[in-house]
């Protein structure tokens, strides 16, 4: 299964022909957010989910595995429900979370723009994820949070724009505070991800090629719903 696009994703929000044949509706797409404590992957997901940043007296750190969920458009009548999982950043928690990887599709890698040692973890958390995930390839999404915090950006766009070139991913600068480009890092990964899963595999079954997202939603519909 080929890996994510290495191109950069659009800073903001991004012909007709004869229907083919009909299409189940797609499974859920269980998400992974990856990134060390404190870098407000919690905070992206409150944004994303509930339309609202918590704030400062309401972010403490998740302890273990957090649960979000929401639909997502992904062309015009069609919507893919996304199962969000908030991971701990801590190194205690690292046995509990690896647990949470199996039957991911996608992950935001989240590191802090104002924050270098986060940006220097980034790779950590990607073969950590890589090792883990199973049995599919997960597709990522290289996101710099906190972008409404210039003037005390420690990592340039440029050095995360190469970084993600050189892993394969796609890259977007994100703020819950001020919700920027918070709906499209979600949307961006949901479409690479459909994307991907609907291309045909060289694998025959019952006399049909199948797709990646016919496998998930006939042979696994109990673990990813």
């Amino acid at each position: 299964l080929p890996g994510a696009a290495g191109t950069e994703a659009p800073s903001c929000t991004r012909g007709s022909g004869s229907p083919g044949p009909a299409h189940p509706p797609p499974p859920p797409f269980r998400l992974i957010v990856l990134g060390d404590s404190t870098v407000g992957k919690s905070c992206l997901l409150h944004r994303f989910t509930e339309g609202r940043f918590p704030g400062p007296l309401h972010s403490d750190p998740t302890v273990g595995v957090d649960f979000f969920s929401r639909l997502v458009e992904i062309e015009p009548g069609k919507r893919v429900k996304l199962q969000l999982w908030d991971t701990a950043g801590q190194e205690r928690f690292r046995s509990i979370t690896r647990s949470y990887y199996r039957n991911s599709v996608g992950g935001l890698l989240v590191f802090d723009i104002t924050n270098r040692r986060s940006f220097e973890h980034v790779k950590d958390w990607l073969e950590e994820a890589k090792m883990h995930v199973q049995p599919f390839q997960i597709v990522f999404l290289l996101v710099g949070h906190k972008c409404d915090l210039v003037s005390q950006r420690e990592v340039t766009r440029e050095e995360a724009e190469k970084l993600s070139s050189d892993c394969g991913m796609k890259y977007i600068e994100t703020s819950a505070k001020d919700a920027t480009n918070v709906e499209e890092s979600f949307t961006i990964l949901t479409r690479d991800i459909y994307e991907l899963l609907s291309q045909p595999l060289e694998l025959h079954f019952g006399g049909r090629i199948l797709s990646w997202l016919i496998i998930i939603a006939t042979l696994m519909p109990r673990e990813l719903c």
